[in-house]
């Protein structure tokens, strides 16, 4: 592929909406994510008229004015837009100047991608369930080499590190299981349920932190013994608390003192209950797990969008994590929220029991 084809693609499937103003203010071009959130295509705004340019005295062709004058990038939060008879929304817009005096306007709006309410809720785009299914293609590959090599150690080393090995033969089958039934994103099937015992979820959660994100942590555990099973998926439930003590691990390594601590709590909670999505009734969620880490918490900036896809503090990460956690609360008809300040961040997990007559969780 030619480099001009592509900046092209990149510009055409970035995940966030993209517009670009000529030097004159006119309607040069636009991506797919922008065309999503504006509701209508760049040929329709052409014969409609829109290619004359945004409207006069609009926020966002104030926003493209400031940056030609300025000559550099500049940013607005919460900037209301209606365009093009799309009803008003509120975006984060950044106006950066290109060649020849054109200006490209990045728009965030969050509901425009994926929306996380308390329940986890999810509503996600056409981008997003394409790179999961890429993602979910490129996972399957490796996944047969790890085990494979797995099991070849398992048969050459001492029965302490068999142990290891066979702990990463289970890990690669329950991530293969994992990806052949929810193609991450893009599956839209239901958990297969059944009573689990959530303590036997967190007790292979911790198995899993010590041996890696965890090693050389304080992990300290506050459990209800007489909890009632869990009515959910135990691969995804581990996945879920996987997820959420992998990030406490890196929050509490990262204060660079050698105290960092995560502490897994479990409680019921009587009387709670999640509304349900539109149209359902709220439904009780009473079984309770925490995640806290003591690092430095959450930065106030990302707070309202935690859970979407793509927002990560990493330098390296993906931000998918937590909105694929979120995701699979949700198909469990549970709730994730979380309590941040410095020192401590707590992510509480609030699932329903099993109900009645479904059997009994194995210990």
């Amino acid at each position: 592929m030619a480099p001009g084809d592509l900046k092209a693609s990149a510009f055409d499937f970035a995940p966030e909406p993209a517009v670009v103003l000529t030097s004159a203010g006119a309607l040069m071009a636009m991506n797919e994510a922008a065309e999503v959130l504006l509701g209508r295509g760049l040929s329709h705004m052409a014969r409609s008229g829109g290619h004359r340019g945004l409207p006069h005295g609009s926020a966002l062709a104030s926003l493209a004015a400031r940056c030609s004058a300025e000559g550099g990038a500049v940013r607005e939060r919460g900037v209301e837009i209606a365009l093009f008879g799309h009803p008003p929304i509120h975006v984060d817009a950044a106006a950066t100047p290109l060649a020849d005096g054109a200006v490209l306007l990045s728009l965030r709006a969050p509901g425009a991608f994926v929306s996380v309410d308390r329940t986890g809720d999810l509503t996600g785009r056409r981008s997003v369930v394409g790179l999961g299914q890429m993602l979910a293609h490129e996972i399957k590959n490796p996944l047969a080499g790890i085990r494979g090599a797995a099991q070849l150690l398992g048969a050459v080393i001492g029965p302490r590190d068999a142990a290891l090995a066979s702990l990463i033969v289970e890990e690669t089958d329950r991530i293969r299981r994992l990806v052949d039934r929810m193609e991450a994103f893009s599956d839209d099937a239901p958990p297969l349920k059944a009573p689990v015992n959530i303590h036997r979820v967190l007790d292979r959660v911790r198995a899993l932190a010590v041996n890696g994100v965890a090693d050389g942590l304080i992990l300290r555990e506050t459990y209800d013994p007489s909890l009632p099973p869990a009515w959910g998926d135990e691969d995804q439930l581990i996945q879920v608390f996987l997820n959420l003590v992998k990030n406490a691990a890196e929050s509490a390594r990262d204060r660079g003192d050698g105290r960092g601590e995560i502490s897994l709590a479990t409680a019921y909670r009587h009387g709670v209950r999640v509304r349900g999505g539109e149209g359902l009734e709220s439904r009780g969620a009473p079984l309770e797990v925490r995640v806290i880490d003591n690092g430095a918490g959450v930065p106030a900036g990302l707070r309202e969008h935690l859970f979407q896809p793509f927002v990560t503090t990493k330098a390296h990460g993906a931000g998918l994590g937590l909105a694929l956690t979120a995701k699979l609360v949700a198909g469990h008809g549970g709730l994730i929220d979380f309590e941040s300040e410095a020192g401590r961040t707590s992510f509480r997990v609030l699932l329903p029991v099993a109900p009645p007559g479904t059997g009994e969780a194995q210990p």
